[in-house]
């Protein structure tokens, strides 16, 4: 397997604090790869400067080959990469269907004549969008949702739908932050089963960052874990779960009886 994603030597520094330290890391095509560490850990400021939210103080981001530490975020979608947050960022007041078509539009360039008349280039386009739609509400299991208002559909629900609109771009690389929080037990198994599927079925890389280590431990092919901004482990997740590096951090050093 081939490197999609590098970190050499990234930090991000808010003044007198430095968030994340000199981290360096590669997730290989393919992969679902986790990234874990205890609260405050730097495991969000890592994500927003892997999707271009913050820009780094020093080191370097490549994808696919291409250095992509300066890149703006739109400039990510149209190589390949999509994103979902840990808050809710959905168009609550349109349908599913229409949430689903926003994230296409980094795939339309149809002049602005066409677009206006629905002929030619955006006529084609504006069909193989619905179509793609209708994929992904087929692959997420919400056909009796697509024509609902998303803001009157539960909180589990509506997390579907943002990762439907992630995967509208047809990304390469999806970051996946915190994808399962505030879900109940079903919609968390549903999610999973989902993610795997798009590494299986789709062949696509998935870096998420997670705190449900039941989740992290039963579908991370790879699993990272920061603490205090800096990376302590490594490995499989069978790896990282006996690291005594990890063991400390989460649980503390074992004080004698």
């Amino acid at each position: 397997m081939s490197r999609i994603l590098e970190l050499e030597g990234v930090s991000k520094r808010f003044g007198g604090l430095t968030a994340v330290n000199e981290v360096s890391l590669s997730v290989e095509e393919g992969q679902i790869y986790s990234l874990i560490g205890p609260n405050g850990a730097g495991k969000t400021t890592l994500f927003n400067l892997i999707s271009a939210v913050l820009a780094p103080t020093s080191g370097r981001i490549v994808f696919d080959g291409r250095d992509i530490t300066r890149m703006p975020t739109h400039a990510l979608a149209r190589l390949g990469i999509a994103r979902t947050f840990q808050n809710l960022a959905v168009f609550k007041h349109e349908t599913v269907v229409n949430n689903l078509l926003v994230g296409l539009h980094t795939h339309l360039g149809a002049d602005p004549i066409s677009a206006a008349f629905f002929w030619g280039r955006a006529r084609r386009e504006e069909l193989k969008a619905r179509e793609r739609v209708e994929e992904i509400i087929d692959f997420l299991e919400i056909e009796d949702l697509r024509d609902h208002v998303v803001g009157t559909l539960s909180y589990g629900q509506q997390k579907r739908v943002e990762l439907g609109r992630a995967l509208a771009i047809g990304p390469r690389l999806l970051l996946l932050d915190e994808m399962v929080s505030g879900m109940n037990q079903e919609e968390r198994e549903d999610i999973a089963r989902f993610i795997l599927d798009l590494k299986e079925e789709l062949g696509m890389t998935v870096f998420m960052v997670e705190h449900d280590m039941g989740i992290v431990m039963d579908i991370s092919d790879h699993v990272c874990v920061v603490n205090h901004g800096r990376k302590i482990a490594d490995g499989t997740p069978a790896e990282v779960a006996a690291d005594p590096a990890v063991i400390e951090a989460y649980l503390g050093t074992k004080q004698a009886a």
